[in-house]
Order: C-alpha cells, then structure tokens, then sequence
C-alpha cells in the first residue's frame, strides 16, 4: 500500500479501513517507514514503542473488524501524545531532567477517549522543558525541527504535535495550549490548531479543581474537519472535573461534525494593540486572507479589543506564575533537582513566589475584564481575527526571539503575547494556515468566536480551508514521497 495512503485526510482513512480498503496494519506500517525516514532529522516523536508491539496491535485492530467489532471513527490510528500528558506504559519526561523518565501508570482522560476511539498510541511527541516556551528543545530529547525548514523552530509547546502531523507521521495529534500552543506551532508548520472553550477537554486528574486554569488540551490536523472529530472525540463532561462543559457535541463519525452556518461578520484587530510588533509581512498575509472571505461574501472590518496593553499582560502574568509554577514548587524547593530546571522555570517559580493573595485576585479581576471587552466585541461581531503569531518561524539555534521589529522582548514569552488575551477570556480559538512569507516560511491566522462557540468558530474556519486550501501544500520533504 506504500506511504501513500499517509496523505489522506483523516476522515476519508477512517471510512477506508471501516470498509478494510486500507487495513490497520498497513497504516502503522507506513507510518513507522515515514517516521524511520524523517524524525531522526525532524525530532517529532520521542519514547516510540518497538514496532513489533505496534504491528501485534495493529493486527488485533484488524481481527476485531474482522469479527464486526469496530472500536470507533480512529481504528488503527497510530497516536503520539504530547511529552507533558500520560499514556500508559511510557515515560512522562516533559522535557526535563528534574523529572526523569517516570513511567505512567494510566492514561490522561482524553488518551483515554482516543483509545475507546480505536487508536493505538505508538509513543509520545516532543515540548520545551515543561512545555514553557513556543519553542521546542528541551535537554532530555533535544530540538524539534520545521518540515518547511529544518534550520527554523518548529514552535510550542506542541511543536513535536506539530511537525508529526505535518510530515503525515500521525493522521492527526493532540496538543494543549496556554500561551498559544496550539495555535504557534500550526501555524509555524501550515496545519489547523484549535484551542477549545476552556472547559470543554477535561483535565483529570483535575489539578485547578475549581479554579478555572488558563491551560486545555486540543487537536490538531491537516484538516479543520479532522480537528474537528479530534475534538468531539477529546471533548466531554467528566464528574472528576467539577468545571467541564457538559453540552453535547456530535458524534465524530457524522459525515459533517462541524454541521453549522457560519456566521458573516468578522471583526480584524490586526496586531491588537497598535504598539505591539509584527515581523514584516505577517499582517500582509491575514489581511489577504480576510480579502478572500470578504470576496465570498463576509463581511470584514477594522476593530479594537477595548482593554489596555498592560492590563492584559498584568493579568496573563501573575496567573501564569501562579498556575505554572504550582506544579513546579516542589523541583525547585529541592537543590538537586532545581539546578536541573531550565532558567524560564526557575524563574516563573521565583515570581510565583512573591505575589500576595491581594495580586492573584486583582489578576482575575483584570482577566474578567479582557472577557468583557471580547463580549462587547461579539455583540457586533460574529468572529474575531489576528494573527496567530509576532514572527515567522525563527532561528532554531535560539532560545526565544530577542526582539521583534527592533522591540526588544522583556520575558522569554514576550514575543507570543498576541495570543494572550484570548487565552485570558477562554475563547474558542483555531489556529488556520494563510500562506508563506518571502522566505518560504508559513503563517497563519486566529480565528476566535464566543465562549462556548467551538462548532462555529470551526465552520468558519472550514469555509476560509475551501476558498484557500493551504494546508494542502506539503512540506519539502515530502515532495517526493
């Protein structure tokens, strides 16, 4: 069957090996000879289980098809989950030698869902060290590389995700996102990246409780529609997790998951703040984009998100000390293990470490009122739009950018800061590829809808996929294959 079968979209391999046309075998037999070819330079998936495990597994996916016993939509898919969650059997390292390679005992919950689906987890994929930074290297696994350029970053922190999916190593990979981790590494790889309502991907064990956390899992595809099965598969109320949403969702093997009108008017607030830094030429490329939707008949205007530069980034800052550095206190309260944290988690520990009560609450306070301001947008506007990132995929020698547009960044995630206050107010947010700068690297745009508003949000951003299929063109290493 060749590695062929490997560029068909998600949807379309699903129903080929419900109808066995393409047998589970010969996908995970194509995707180990795609991975043996392209990760030892590319540094996607790491922990990759031995192949004849794999091949047993994928055979057992075939007699049960065999017997009319179909587990669900990804039968046979082969899944690598990203470095910061567990899957059962394999390490949960995080990119860190503070935490070693800690074997996990169980399946985070939405592991658990894509494996009631049928997939077949082959190994995990690479994230910065605890997954801070949209940069992904870390010094247990090493970097992770651009499909469209291997000297650049491939992004983060689902950047391992990213490029697996890019190079068509997995039909589709889940992520999870706080400062824009879904939405940097598509689009620094030309893929689809969504970020749900807060709420909607449970996490369990359920660490923020009560407390409304900044970070979700979510998908990732060559396809909005196969991010959006990806996502009704993830999706759903756990009692574990007392603030999961319970709405219901539709059943990812419909022929349409998304099945819903977009709506028409969609408000660009370009760089946001007029003070915050692009690279030349991103914002050239998302209005472009925006041209195309207007030309199909959206309507598209200028706007602004009517909350101060620094009130956003006061808020984004103290909760994400706080919330970050939560899980991270007990590495740094040890010596031995605190000289092995990377200088980024040291200090969002040593910033936790000074914030009152009285900062923490005004911080919510703050993030309310960036919600608002989105809400205040919405009742004009169907969707909001931006770019998903301030650069184009940089210099894979460094760390983080220094400076953007000759605006020297302050913190190591400074240079992300467009994505922050859609994190802040919890917005459904996706992540769409809008074509290449003049250096042949890709961006993409943000599309963000109201709370609650995924299914939406992604009908529009399959609409915009059928005026300008960009995430059909495939990276150079695949031009041949």
């Amino acid at each position: 069957m060749s590695e062929a079968i490997l560029q068909l979209d998600a949807g379309t391999l699903s129903r080929r090996i419900a109808a066995r046309e393409v047998s589970c075998r010969e996908l995970m037999q194509a995707s180990l000879g795609r991975i043996a070819r392209l990760n030892p330079l590319h540094n996607a998936i790491v922990s990759l289980r031995p192949s004849e495990q794999l091949l047993a597994e994928a055979d057992a996916r075939d007699a049960a098809l065999a017997r009319g016993e179909p587990a669900g939509w990804m039968q046979g898919f082969p899944v690598a989950v990203k470095d910061l969650s567990d899957a059962e059997g394999l390490p949960t390292s995080k990119g860190s030698p503070a935490v070693g390679l800690r074997v996990a005992k169980s399946d985070a919950l939405f592991v658990q869902r894509m494996k009631k689906a049928g997939a077949i987890v082959i190994g995990k994929t690479n994230t910065p060290e605890f997954g801070l930074g949209s940069h992904t290297f870390n010094p247990v696994f090493g970097l992770t590389r651009n499909p469209w350029d291997p000297s650049r970053s491939a992004g983060g922190s689902s950047g391992g995700a990213a490029v697996a999916v890019a190079l068509e190593m997995l039909p589709v990979a889940d992520g999870s996102d706080t400062g824009g981790s879904l939405r940097n590494p598509a689009a620094f790889n030309n893929i689809v990246g969504f970020r749900p309502t807060w709420g909607r991907v449970p996490a369990v064990p359920a660490e923020e409780s009560f407390f409304a956390h900044l970070n979700t899992a979510g998908p990732m595809g060559r396809t909005t529609e196969d991010v959006a099965r990806l996502f009704c598969t993830m999706a759903g109320w756990d009692p574990r997790a007392p603030l999961s949403l319970d709405a219901p969702l539709p059943d990812p093997l419909a022929a349409d998951p998304i099945a819903r009108e977009p709506g028409k008017r969609i408000g660009w607030l370009g760089s946001i703040w007029p003070d915050l830094p692009l690279e030349p030429g991103i914002a050239q490329l998302c209005e472009s984009a925006l041209r195309k939707l207007q030309a199909a008949g959206y309507e598209v205007e200028p706007c602004t998100l009517d909350i101060p530069r620094d009130l956003n980034w006061s808020a984004w800052l103290r909760l994400r000390q706080m919330l970050t550095a939560g899980g991270l206190r007990g590495l740094y309260a040890d010596p031995r293990t605190r000289a092995l944290m990377k200088p980024e988690a040291r200090w969002e520990v040593e910033q936790s470490l000074q914030l009152s009560g009285e900062q923490v609450f005004e911080a919510s306070v703050q993030r309310t009122a960036v919600y608002h301001a989105f809400r205040q947008l919405f009742e004009r506007y169907d969707y909001v739009a931006a770019p998903s990132a301030q650069v184009f995929p940089f210099d894979a020698a460094l760390h983080w950018p220094k400076s953007i547009a000759g605006v020297a960044m302050d913190t190591y995630h400074r240079w992300m800061e467009i994505v922050t206050p859609f994190t802040l107010a919890s917005l459904p947010v996706v992540s769409v590829p809008v074509g290449f700068g003049a250096a042949g690297l890709p961006m993409g745009l943000q599309l963000a809808g109201p709370a609650r508003a995924d299914l939406r949000v992604l009908a529009l951003a399959r609409a915009f996929e059928a005026i300008a299929p960009w995430s059909t063109k495939r990276p150079p290493a695949l031009a041949t294959a």
